[in-house]
């Protein structure tokens, strides 16, 4: 939990943006455009939350909204490459801290959380 901690506060405090937008648009850099009822699924918070993180996305310039080819009366949230380029910036100032502190680990410490990364993914998996 601390070092999770940690990772979120490596983003660039400067734009403003809270931790359940920056993870709402995350949703979007890795599963692609999505109707608003799907993104606050995934997000696992209630369609009103999602409009309300939405709107300041939007208002902001991160995310647009087009209609849904499939269903005219819903619409898609998209990211834009503005909020592409924030994402991947938070991603890298987090990679490079992190490198930077495994690489101060001797091999052995290393290698168990090498081997760590394989049962970590199954916890989070179940």
């Amino acid at each position: 939990m601390r070092l999770a901690r940690r990772l979120r506060q490596m983003r660039d405090e400067s734009l403003g943006l809270n931790p359940n937008q920056l993870s709402a648009m995350a949703v979007l850099l890795n599963s692609g455009d999505q109707l608003m009822g799907e993104l606050a699924a995934q997000e696992r918070v209630q369609p009103p939350s999602m409009t309300r993180i939405v709107n300041s996305l939007e208002a902001g310039g991160y995310v647009v909204r087009r209609p849904d080819p499939r269903d005219h009366r819903q619409c898609l949230v998209a990211l834009t490459d503005s909020g592409r380029q924030v994402l991947l910036a938070n991603r890298r100032r987090r990679d490079e801290w992190l490198a930077v502190r495994i690489a101060a680990l001797d091999p052995a410490e290393r290698e168990v959380l090498r081997r760590a990364v394989g049962v970590l993914h199954k916890v989070n998996q179940g």
